[in-house]
């Protein structure tokens, strides 16, 4: 492993994403951001919804702007390297093994993915006003699952930019990414479903932002029913290592082609 390299690489990438900051805060927050506004601000200040409904959300929109900026992060730029630039072949005559530049990957897009989590924080605090009761006492926690969320979210962008054509980037957000919003219990907890239906409450459990949304409330605002911490750490961990080694498989299936 040659580490200069490795680490020149990563600055090259975090340059690139500065220079992008802006556009890309935009456009990975707008959405979860305005949809706080609404349903934390505009639908509880009208007494359409319950005002501690703001501590359920808070959590959740931080979840998918998380797994939304990793995945966009990683996929997006490689999706366009690995068939319209042909920039990927620069990157793998880089003094380092192949699978590395792979892992210079993840760890850019697990920095952006956590960027974009931290800021929702302050940002959604201001759009949704009083009644957010943040409970920071378990700072290990919170930050083993940002961390979890953040590698999951990286490596699941790994493996899906080197799945997918360029033209099927639109059919990712509407079969993968919009399915995974809608049932990944960021707007709702994950004990409400039950009286939904039981059979939908067990079945999103394949859905791993249940488990960052529901890690997040544990750290955050204990006070709301969530999944026990470790249930989700250990489900954390096991879908990490998954979508890790398709990832870096797919990688090296693509590179090798």
């Amino acid at each position: 492993m040659n580490w200069k390299t490795f680490y020149a690489m990563l600055q090259r990438d975090g340059h690139v994403a500065r220079r992008n900051l802006l556009p890309m805060l935009m456009q990975n927050l707008l959405q979860p951001l305005l949809l706080t506004f609404v349903f934390g601000r505009v639908l509880t200040s009208s007494g359409m919804m319950r005002f501690d409904y703001k501590n359920v959300l808070l959590p959740g929109v931080m979840a998918i702007s998380m797994v939304l900026s990793g995945i966009q992060a990683v996929a997006m730029p490689l999706i366009t390297e690995l068939q319209f630039t042909k920039e990927i072949e620069d990157r793998l005559l880089a003094p380092m093994q192949n699978h590395w530049v792979a892992v210079e990957k993840i760890v850019a897009g697990m920095v952006q993915a956590l960027v974009s989590g931290l800021v929702v924080i302050p940002a959604a605090w201001l759009l949704m006003g009083s009644g957010v009761h943040i409970n920071l006492d378990n700072v290990g926690l919170f930050a083993a699952i940002c961390l979890l969320v953040a590698l999951f979210s990286s490596a699941g962008g790994l493996a899906l930019g080197c799945s997918i054509g360029q033209t099927q980037i639109g059919l990712m957000f509407s079969l993968v990414v919009a399915p995974m919003m809608m049932f990944g219990c960021a707007y709702y907890t994950w004990g409400s479903l039950a009286a939904v239906s039981k059979v939908l409450q067990y079945a999103v459990l394949v859905n791993p932002l249940v488990y960052a949304s529901e890690g997040l409330r544990g750290a955050l605002v204990p006070q709301v029913p969530h999944i026990p911490p470790l249930a989700v750490v250990c489900a954390l961990i096991a879908m990490d290592l998954s979508v890790l080694v398709l990832g870096l498989t797919k990688f090296r299936q693509k590179t090798i082609g």
